[in-house]
């Protein structure tokens, strides 16, 4: 999941540069949607490994 994180990262600093603003916003969005679920699931997989 972070793996497509950083994808869509990519892809919305290449489109921020190329001037496609409403691909980049869009892009950067998910890119932060998903890396607070992969932070979510990483935190509940080390709290359930622990018990």
């Amino acid at each position: 999941m972070l793996n497509y994180a950083i994808i869509f990262l990519v892809i919305a600093i290449i489109a921020a540069v190329l001037g496609f603003g409403g691909i980049a916003g869009a892009a950067a969005t998910i890119a932060k949607v998903l890396f607070f679920v992969f932070l979510i699931l990483f935190i509940v997989s080390l709290i359930r490994s622990r018990r």
